[in-house]
């Protein structure tokens, strides 16, 4: 057989980082679900035009068969998906009649980009989506709801699984074309384009491509950066805003919608402060994203000591994304880029994963005499919804024991001759007795 290499961009993780992987998408399906997010999966494929409708420069995979017939030119051209919200949106448009407004939904899927595999980059992960879609109208107080519930996830993530510190860094596009239109820009999404990369590139050369490559003033170049300049958790963004001597109804909306954004997270902003960590949510008037379809709130979440990194999260409002002649679908939605966080750590050694397996208690082997009686015992674990294995051969405890701890199993149980029961915590390493039909783990 030729040697096996590795495919770059597509990774596939060991049982113990799976395992991890699953655990923490457990955490998230949890909380979208206790937010009233249902759960939908849209298919792999789009049409092309569908993909690039929005104006979309994600590099896309396009699909082919290698036995092609005459039939195959009569079929419009497929592509993989590279996000899940352009797939949602087609998929709402589609079922429309079926589903009820405001319709929440998540999903957890894979999706692919035919990016430059790079630290954190790859062309194959997964997403964890989720997003409220409005029937012609959609309050903005959603834009606050699913903003405050990524900050939630991302501080669990932290508090249960070791990740450093994610701050959600929230803006809104209607404030940045407000200012941009008081200056007398007319190509704000210009403007936005490039006010986007401050933070890759720098002030200077954003000032220089600001007014080489969009022809605006010196004046109108340096107010632009002022405002990307402004990050501030709390509701003195307003006034630092107001500061720059600019007014105008469309940036009095959008200073309104920032407002009750970080309003909505500021109990969750005093107990990350309180615990001595960075703050869960800042109004950064740097950030604009990058996708054309943005209409209001945007945010990205950035990973304390992953800076250089980018986004590892983030989303926004979008009133015009699902829609066709007869209908308006707003909505706002947000995603985690879960491989991306979890390759960053892993890579990193930040993250270092040590179950390999969910297994909570092994059955330890006396003899191959007492496989039946320890296959009896691991049933009636299993009935009560205990994770259990059974030790696969018979050898001396200390080994069994030794290769249970190995494994990162938390629990080896021991069957003495006289029908007694002990279970043996290998973190303590404390031995209890214990009873079947009664005994529960401390830690599963």
């Amino acid at each position: 057989m030729a040697k096996i290499t590795p495919l770059s961009g597509f990774p596939e993780w060991l049982p113990e980082e799976r395992l991890l992987e699953q655990q923490c998408q457990d955490l998230i399906r949890q909380q979208f679900e206790l937010y009233g997010f249902a759960n939908i999966e849209t298919r792999a494929v789009e049409p092309i035009d569908v993909l690039t409708g929005n104006g979309d420069d994600k590099e896309i995979y396009v699909l082919g068969r290698l036995q092609q017939d005459d039939s195959a030119a009569k079929e419009p051209a497929f592509g993989l998906h590279f996000d899940l919200t352009v797939p949602m949106a087609r998929y709402v448009l589609q079922h429309k009649g079926q589903l009820t407004f405001p319709f929440k939904r998540y999903q957890m899927q894979k999706v692919w980009r035919g990016e430059r595999p790079q630290e954190g980059r790859y062309r194959e992960f997964t997403q964890c989506d989720i997003d409220v879609i409005g029937d012609g109208e959609l309050p903005t107080s959603y834009d606050a709801e699913v903003v405050r519930l990524l900050a939630v996830i991302t501080s669990q993530l932290s508090a249960q699984f070791g990740f450093p510190a994610i701050t959600l860094r929230v803006n809104n596009r209607k404030l940045l074309q407000g200012v941009y239109e008081a200056l007398g820009i007319t190509d704000t999404n210009a403007v936005l384009r490039v006010v986007d990369k401050l933070d890759k590139i720098g002030p200077a050369q954003v000032s220089a491509l600001l007014q080489t490559e969009l022809g605006l003033s010196a004046p109108q170049a340096d107010t632009c950066l002022k405002l990307a300049t402004i990050r501030i958790t709390d509701a003195g963004f307003a006034e630092a805003v107001r500061a720059l001597g600019v007014q105008g109804s469309l940036l009095d909306t959008g200073l309104d919608e920032l407002q009750a954004v970080i309003d909505n997270c500021a109990d969750l902003n005093a107990a990350r402060t309180a615990a001595g960590l960075p703050a869960a949510v800042v109004a950064d008037l740097s950030i604009a994203r990058g996708l054309a379809y943005y209409t209001g709130t945007v945010c990205e979440g950035q990973m304390q000591g992953f800076e250089k990194a980018g986004s590892v999260c983030g989303g926004g409002r979008y009133d015009n994304l699902a829609s066709d002649d007869k209908t308006k679908l707003p909505g706002v939605g947000v995603s985690i880029g879960l491989t991306r966080l979890l390759g960053l750590l892993l890579a990193s050694g930040q993250l270092k994963p040590t179950r390999k397996t969910p297994t909570t208690v092994v059955v330890a082997l006396n003899d191959d005499a007492h496989r039946p009686a320890a296959a009896q015992l691991a049933n009636q674990l299993r009935g009560r919804g205990i994770r259990t294995d059974v030790f696969p051969a018979p050898k001396a405890f200390g080994k069994q024991i030794e290769a249970t701890a190995k494994r990162g199993i938390p629990y080896i149980w021991f069957m003495g001759a006289d029908g007694t029961h002990q279970v043996k915590d290998l973190a303590t390493g404390v031995q209890t007795a214990a009873d079947p039909a009664t005994w529960v783990p401390e830690r599963a």
